[in-house]
């Protein structure tokens, strides 16, 4: 009897094992999904993946499909040329041109660019796209259409249409690799977790007043005593209890170089951020000559907002940025550059001489006038003297990085000064700054606080997740309710600056690679939908149904996760 049933049990395993389906549900929600039911296809081991082997990109991704099924069923397929009969091909195809007369190629938006159509009937599967980053798109949903198993005989597929192409060309997440300091195996599974949610911006913040983390060759010491401080404090900043332990961490240019292929191949561009004028402490441990007191500066062992930045009146000060940013530009290959510009005190330069005498050089005056901008209740600190100190430096090192081809990010302070032309703002206390920038016609990322801030607690209960920022709750529902383009405020024509939605992983209280995921995932699910899908798509109810699927195939990755939603 124990035989029988163990051989029972055994031929029920191998049954469930060879029939597995595909489905569709899949975060993001494609643009559009049209399933026919009537038709399957029917995946085996040793079948083929035609493609044109002779395009490294195409290569390249037939060979992530490749892996991917076999990570979630244990199915292994094959390479074969675009010519063979395989039953899944990808195939790069030419936008269609308005009129047989048209000689010049049909120019693509960025969206369009990543789009694709994945098709699947009682033959195979058919994947076509204008640009290999289509390709990469469509892979990446099958790979999240895929039924998780292990050792699988065959998955069957319903016959489906899929068109599909992001609402935003700007999906991006931050990482703050600065107040801790993370591994470059890390920071590469980071961007591998982006990528399946179909995010394209990895936002690294490499430095800050608790640890300079990018080398600069031309400053040696820089990266090497920058990076260290001797002590951190543990728990609220405010109580100044310090572990005593020092700490550090850098990346060298070699190994940057590493991370920013690796994000290439799977279609993240690295915005690499130096935060200036302010938060430089660690800087200014190097270099106190660049200060307006001189120092000494320790590398901030606490967090928060220090009082002393970088010397305005200083030209030492352009010539140290530049050259930090010179090497900056040649090591990231990114169209766009953060200089940050946040929470810089102006304390400092009030009573420093050589920041009241540039004052005086460039005719700067305070305008008792409100400035739009800073939190939704809006900013009354006016157009200082000192502020519109900073949009001179913030103007110099825009002219520096322009003429390196590159665009200037800053977070939403930068308006304080008048903002410099051709900036776009990152706009994260509340929308009002990103709303303003808009209505002046500069590009926009829209980054707010209470919906984009990961270090953020996800639930309610304090006592079921990880010590984390005390504040406001971020939570799934909260994220996904965000609308990036504000229409209460902003015209159509307006709405064309707002470049798309990124959120922010801090990381004063996230120490850890395992905290560092959980706090990500799956608020990052979550934030994926409403930088990838319209407003009219969404639905909050359809999203928890579908989450399941995925949590199996973070499970399958070996991610860390918070397992309730709220």
């Amino acid at each position: 009897m124990k035989r029988l049933l163990s051989l029972t049990t055994f031929l029920l395993l191998t049954i469930f094992a060879s029939a597995q389906r595909a489905s569709y549900d899949i975060i993001p929600m494609p643009k559009e999904v049209k399933v026919d039911t009537t038709q399957l296809f029917t995946l085996t081991s040793s079948m083929g993946i035609a493609f044109d082997q002779n395009n490294a990109e195409c290569t390249r991704i037939a060979q992530f499909l490749k892996e991917w099924v076999k990570e979630a069923t244990g199915i292994e397929l094959q390479q074969t040329p675009a010519n063979a009969k395989s039953p899944i091909r990808f195939s790069l195809i030419a936008p269609a041109k308005k009129s047989k007369r048209d000689k010049k190629p049909v120019a693509l938006t960025e969206q369009q660019e990543e789009s694709y159509t994945l098709k699947v009937d009682k033959d195979g599967i058919l994947v076509t796209a204008y640009k290999p980053v289509g390709l990469f798109r469509a892979a990446q949903t099958l790979r999240k259409s895929l039924p998780v198993t292990k050792d699988a005989k065959k998955i069957e597929f319903p016959a489906v249409t899929i068109t599909d192409q992001p609402r935003f060309v700007y999906r991006g997440v931050m990482l703050d690799c600065a107040r801790h300091f993370f591994s470059v195996d890390f920071v590469k599974q980071y961007i591998d977790v982006m990528a399946l949610h179909g995010c394209n911006q990895f936002h690294w913040h490499l430095t800050e007043d608790q640890g300079w983390r990018f080398e600069v060759k031309a400053l040696p010491d820089l990266a090497v005593k920058g990076s260290v401080r001797e002590k951190t404090v543990i728990g609220p900043s405010r109580m100044r209890i310090y572990d005593n332990i020092p700490y550090g961490g850098y990346y060298t240019q070699e190994e940057c170089r590493d991370v920013v292929k690796y994000a290439a191949e799977r279609y993240v561009n690295i915005v690499p951020e130096i935060d200036m004028p302010g938060h430089m402490q660690s800087a200014l441990h190097v270099f106190p000559n660049l200060g307006c007191t001189g120092g000494p500066y320790p590398v901030a062992p606490y967090w928060g907002v220090m009082r002393d930045v970088l010397c305005g009146g200083n030209p030492e000060t352009l010539t140290f940025l530049k050259t930090v940013f010179g090497e900056l530009c040649d090591v990231f290959p990114s169209p766009y550059i953060h200089i940050g510009g946040d929470e810089c005190p102006k304390e400092r330069w009030q009573k420093c001489p050589k920041c009241q005498a540039k004052i005086k050089e460039l005719g700067l005056t305070t305008e008792t006038v409100k400035v739009e901008g800073g939190d939704d209740r809006g900013s009354q600190d006016g157009r200082s003297a000192e502020n519109k100190l900073q949009s001179y430096i913030n103007h110099e090192i825009e002219q520096f990085l322009a003429s390196r081809g590159r665009s200037l990010i800053g977070w939403d302070e930068i308006l304080a000064g008048g903002l410099s032309e051709g900036a776009i703002v990152m706009s994260w206390r509340g929308t009002k700054g990103g709303v303003a920038a808009a209505k002046q016609k500069h590009r926009v990322i829209m980054s707010p606080n209470v919906f984009a801030y990961l270090d953020h607690p996800q639930l309610k209960d304090y006592g079921k997740q990880p010590r984390t920022t005390d504040s406001y709750i971020v939570s799934c529902s909260k994220i996904y309710s965000f609308e990036p383009l504000v229409p209460e405020e902003l015209s159509d024509e307006e709405d064309d600056y707002i470049l798309g939605y990124q959120g922010n992983l801090w990381t004063e209280q996230v120490a850890y690679p395992e905290h560092a995921l959980y706090q990500l995932l799956p608020r990052l699910a979550s934030m994926c939908e409403v930088q990838w899908c319209k407003p009219e798509q969404k639905d909050f109810e359809g999203w928890k149904r579908r989450l399941p699927q995925l949590k199996k195939l973070y499970d399958k990755m070996g991610l860390v996760y918070c397992n309730e939603v709220e």
